[in-house]
């Protein structure tokens, strides 16, 4: 394949065909960072700091066009892809500040004729690879903090959502940004993947994606000791406690869950709702999700997109499948309106109850708009399920008490937790899990620091 033809998932229709980058050209590009990095790392914190100002403007300035952009090849509403034009532009913002904060320190000696003084020093080339269901966001969370160390930076976006990125790096070289401090490639995932830990250049790899794609990056990056940030898989579970507040559980479960098709990361896949609440809770969550709006995200009264592809389409319809035979119940959904040969691919929200741990979806990520319901009778028995899986990136949870809360939350193994709250995320705060859900944080003040070194020196006076 040359070329990578980009489609609009609601349509089918071919936006861009745009060239494939050679292994020559790849390693080329990653020449020309590591070379760009000598002299990039010798600019001072502020004169980094201004650029980013000066990227996130123009980022601002174009937020109706980058919208419309992440619509067109992500799926996603558009009112959905201008938050996330926003949520991506919170990141420069962030590090724009925290590019002036990579504080040193002095140690007392342990003589009285030595001074130790520890500095922070950029960790080298960056490569980045980041995934299509938010391919602004994600491209920025690793984009700025690494330009903000002083690192040079090149990413891999996904073949579905490549425009994205390449407007955002036309933006930031237009910006001020030297063209080989960052960069683009678009190629195939292996073959990046086996440059990038194959390069003594690539001296770190961020990477937002499946825990297997994760693990093989991780094995081939221990011959060259590559330092490693990876945000991983997930199989995120939502527990409503007997006292919670219904109302507000199904609301945000709705905004965790139906976001983006449920085609995110921390999208929950088990709702674990207490039995004595069980039925009240699913009939009001039945009653809101019939409500949402399900179709071509440039539609503004649309609030769930198109499945990204037919691979997607085909594991969603394969769990529900799965479900139905082995005894769970339809409450809504588990209807479809696609065309493979149009290549669109719609799921409706879909709601199951009488779901067992044996069916594919309490073991597998969904990524699409199912919710599978099972009920608990002790909080004890509901934080085991939760916890019963390799994955540990986000985990939900609704009660009104602030004992059961601090209790639940202390049980949960999972590095996100929203309490009453469905959308914890945030450019302040440290993004990223635990177990086979990745290693590393991105955001907060956390997230500069994988894209740095620390040296002491020791010095005789």
């Amino acid at each position: 394949m040359t070329n990578c033809i980009v489609k609009n998932p609601a349509t089918g229709a071919v936006l861009a065909e745009i060239p494939i980058d050679s292994v020559e050209a790849i390693k080329v590009k990653i020449a020309e960072g590591a070379e760009a990095f000598k002299s990039w790392k010798k600019t001072s914190a502020h004169e980094r700091a201004a650029l980013l100002m000066a990227w996130s403007a123009l980022i601002k300035k174009n937020r109706q066009q980058l919208g419309e952009l992440i619509t067109a090849e992500n799926g996603k509403p558009i009112k959905e892809a201008l938050g996330e034009v926003d949520y991506a532009v919170s990141y420069i913002d962030w590090y724009a500040e925290e590019a002036k904060r990579m504080y040193g320190r002095t140690i007392p000696a342990h003589v009285p004729n030595k001074r130790i003084i520890v500095t922070r020093e950029a960790i080298g080339l960056v490569g980045a690879i980041t995934p299509w269901n938010f391919p602004a966001a994600m491209m920025t969370r690793k984009a700025a903090p690494a330009l903000a160390a002083g690192c040079t930076f090149i990413v891999k976006p996904a073949e579905e959502t490549p425009l994205t990125t390449i407007r955002l790096i036309e933006l930031a070289h237009e910006a001020g940004f030297p063209t080989a401090v960052v960069q683009s490639i678009l190629a195939d995932g292996p073959t990046v993947g086996e440059i990038f830990t194959s390069s003594p250049e690539v001296r770190k790899i961020t990477f937002t994606g499946s825990t297997p794609v994760g693990k093989w990056l991780m094995e081939r990056s221990a011959q060259s000791v590559k330092h490693m940030t990876m945000e991983l898989g997930g199989h995120a579970p939502i527990i409503i406690a007997e006292d919670a507040d219904l109302d507000l559980a199904v609301e945000q479960t709705v905004i965790a869950k139906f976001r983006n098709a449920g085609q995110t990361c921390v999208s929950p896949n088990r709702l674990l709702v207490h039995a004595n609440i069980a039925d009240t809770f699913v009939e009001k969550l039945t009653k809101r999700v019939d409500l949402l709006r399900v179709g071509n995200g440039m539609d503004n009264h649309n609030e769930v997109g198109p499945i990204i592809n037919k691979k997607g389409f085909d594991k969603i319809v394969n769990q529900l499948n799965d479900a139905v035979e082995k005894g769970a119940k339809v409450v809504i959904g588990n209807e479809f309106d696609f065309d493979e040969g149009a290549d669109y691919y719609f799921v409706q929200p879909t709601i199951l109850t009488d779901v067992t741990a044996d069916m594919k979806m309490m073991q597998e990520e969904t990524f699409g708009p199912v919710i599978p319901i099972v009920t608990f009778t002790s909080i004890d028995e509901a934080i085991d399920v939760a916890n019963n899986t390799p994955y540990g990136l986000a985990a939900y949870f609704f009660t009104e008490s602030y004992k059961m809360g601090n209790y639940i939350a202390e049980g949960l193994h999972f590095g996100i937790l929203g309490w009453n709250d469905g959308a914890p995320s945030g450019a302040h705060v440290p993004f990223g899990g635990m177990k086979e859900s990745g290693i590393g944080r991105e955001g907060g003040s956390e997230g500069i620091e994988p894209y740095l070194e620390t040296k002491y020196l020791s010095m005789t006076i």
